[in-house]
């Protein structure tokens, strides 16, 4: 049996782990930039310009089918360093420069990867949460409940557990869930 294989753009893994799947990502999203580099490192175009063009092409690669991970800190750190590399690139400044990656983002536009990996994962779970068959809440109910299994040693992080770190963080109800447009305007990133 093969460790992995790709499904749909997506990597599985045997070992039920997302290590592969996130360094495909993150390969893909730099195709994306390298593709457009020429523009993106372009000093006569606007910061804010940049921003958007990435936002829009390079960070939804990086992103793709992230609403289902159940993404731990070194995955989220890894992503977090790749869009700086990227947005520190696009500014023409280095790491030496000394400059806050707030302030970067700030210059183009950009939420940090971190917070929209998070609205992708409530957005989708909203999504489910709303579906009116059965079959879909009960799914949702069991990767909720798989949440709380635990075995020998270090236990896995399961999508259920990410989602209620979210829900805790961002002071989230279940009941905010059926009125689309107040779990929207909740759970919303800018940039």
């Amino acid at each position: 049996m093969r460790g992995s294989f790709k499904y749909l753009r997506s990597i599985i893994q045997g070992n039920e782990e997302i290590d592969d799947e996130v360094s495909y990502c993150i390969g893909a999203g730099w195709m994306k930039w390298r593709l457009a580099s020429g523009v993106l490192c372009d000093k006569n175009v606007p910061p804010r310009l940049k921003g958007k063009f990435y936002r829009v092409v390079v960070r939804p690669t990086m992103l793709y089918g992230a609403e289902c991970w159940p993404v731990k800190n070194s995955h989220v750190q890894r992503m977090k360093v790749v869009e700086m590399k990227i947005l520190r690139w696009m500014c023409g400044h280095t790491r030496r420069d000394k400059i806050s990656n707030e302030v970067i983002q700030d210059k183009v536009g950009v939420a940090p990867v971190e917070d929209k990996m998070r609205e992708l994962r409530l957005r989708w779970f909203g999504h489910v949460q709303r579906r009116s068959t059965d079959a879909h809440v009960r799914r949702c109910e069991r990767l909720a409940v798989a949440g709380l299994r635990r075995g020998r040693g270090r236990s896995k992080k399961y999508w259920g557990e990410v989602i209620r770190q979210d829900m805790a963080l961002l002071q989230l109800t279940k009941d905010m869930i059926q009125d689309r447009r107040v779990w929207r305007s909740k759970i919303r990133v800018i940039g």
